[in-house]
This record gives structure tokens, C-alpha cells and sequence, in this order.
């Protein structure tokens, strides 16, 4: 993974596990899981986790297979 430069980090939009579980429609747990897992990038503040949006679709993209 490059890292991100100051700006790209103040321009990024961070989501919660429960935003991102939403939106995979997965449960918390498993966003957790590939979290720990090392699948999905993650930052920690405090005791919650965050994850980039870009970091969240680049994880679809790259799982992404055409059915048929």
C-alpha cells in the first residue's frame, strides 16, 4: 500500500465498521475480521476503527468477477 500524503488524508472520507458493513451488507463482525485479517486498511482511533471510502471500493474492485 503507498502511503498517503497530508493532503490526500484531509480530502479522504472515513467510514465507521457499521458504515462499511452497511454498505457491504455484511455484519460488523466480518468488516472486523478483514480488518485483522489485513484485507482492509484500517486506522484506529481510540477504541473504533475507520476506513478510508477509497480503501472500501478498491477492495470491491479488486474482488469483482462477472458472473455468467
Amino acid at each position: 500500500m503507498i502511503p498517503l500524503t497530508k493532503a490526500q488524508y484531509a480530502t479522504a472520507r472515513f467510514l465507521t465498521v457499521a458504515e462499511v458493513a452497511s454498505l457491504l451488507r455484511v455484519s460488523s463482525m466480518t468488516v472486523y475480521r478483514l480488518i485483522n485479517a489485513g484485507e482492509l486498511p484500517a486506522v484506529r482511533i481510540g477504541k473504533s476503527y475507520r476506513l478510508r471510502e477509497d480503501d472500501v471500493d478498491k477492495y470491491l474492485t479488486d474482488r469483482y468477477t462477472e458472473a455468467g
